[in-house]
């Protein structure tokens, strides 16, 4: 058993009406989660109209997005986002940083992401801090004497680092709070992650889909359909997944044919129980248990959380949350 402090966070995918996200974000924080953030996937929503209704609405909860990337963000516009949301939650922001994901349909150049990482996050720090020095960087430059025209709340944000691969997890190791892992429930990756980051400072987010409901076989087949949309990204990223090749290949060829239940219907229970959390709140709570012993700081409780959304954070909140001692 670890002695790693535990917190769980609830995930919205940016796809609501303007008054959803404030409903769910109250529900979490009365419920008692820690954290509430909001995916910023291409084709989906800004996360930060979402952030400031969320941070508008409560009192209590840590709110950032999860994640931003400087492809599509210049750092300047990542420390506007930033400073923005701080200031409207009253200090409670993060700003969850990764390379990102599906950025081919728009021909952006994703080479480098470490470097690029690493000096949107020294531009973001400047600009936050008041540091009007200036930077040049191989890939951004910030002229000296420029800055932030505006009130900030704090004068540094924690930095949250989404990634499975080794190189950014050591970036993280040196200048992040958290390390998000996301799409994972797999216990055995957050134990190489944190042989990875090969320190305890930094704390290990594991999040992905969450299907609940008291009826199990229903919550478990809806999120098996979930996870046939993601599994040939995730899956091949985790080496301690131990996921046929084959199986990958499978679930893309049912994909690609537009045959989404014939994709799901591939996907054993095992394989399920790598990529999400689904079932009962006794079986949920079961996953989450063995993530935080895993070494998981943070269990993050992903879109579409139910059947029905609302209905699925209401049980998250007052029969999964208990179950973990939280």
């Amino acid at each position: 058993m670890t002695n790693e402090p535990r917190e769980v966070g609830l995930g919205l995918q940016t796809n609501k009406r303007p008054g959803e996200y404030a409903a769910l974000a109250l529900i979490a924080e009365r419920g008692g989660f820690d954290v509430v953030t909001t995916f910023n996937d291409l084709w989906y929503q800004p996360a930060l109209p979402a952030l400031l209704e969320i941070a508008a609405a409560t009192e209590r909860v840590r709110v950032g997005p999860s994640c931003l990337n400087p492809y599509s963000v210049h750092p300047v516009e990542l420390a506007g986002q930033t400073a923005a949301l701080d200031l409207a939650s009253g200090g409670r922001a993060f700003l969850g940083l990764a390379a990102g994901a599906w950025l081919a349909d728009l021909g952006l150049d994703q080479r480098r992401p470490v470097e690029t990482i690493a000096e949107a996050w020294e531009i973001v720090s400047r600009l936050l801090s008041g540091d009007r020095s200036g930077f040049e960087g191989e890939i951004f430059r910030l002229a000296p004497g420029v800055g932030l025209a505006y009130p900030r709340e704090r004068d540094r944000v924690p930095l949250l680092i989404g990634s499975w691969s080794p190189r950014l997890t050591s970036f993280a190791a040196g200048h992040a709070a958290e390390l998000k892992i996301g799409g994972s429930a797999n216990p055995a990756m957050v134990r190489l992650a944190r042989e990875r980051l090969g320190t305890a400072e930094v704390g290990i987010v594991a999040g992905a889909v969450t299907v609940v409901d008291t009826d199990d076989t229903r919550a478990r087949e809806h999120a098996r359909h979930q996870v046939a949309m993601y599994l040939a990204v995730v899956a091949g990223l985790d080496p301690a997944a131990g996921v046929s090749p084959d199986l990958i290949a499978d679930v893309a060829e049912q994909l690609a044919a537009g045959d989404v239940a014939g994709a799901a219907s591939l996907i054993s229970d095992d394989v399920l129980d790598l990529f999400a959390f689904s079932g009962t709140p006794d079986r949920i709570a079961s996953q989450a248990l063995a993530l935080y012993d895993a070494g998981a700081r943070r269990v993050e409780f992903g879109t579409p959380h139910g059947l029905d959304e609302i209905a699925g954070v209401e049980l998250l909140a007052a029969e999964v949350l208990p179950r973990l001692g939280l």
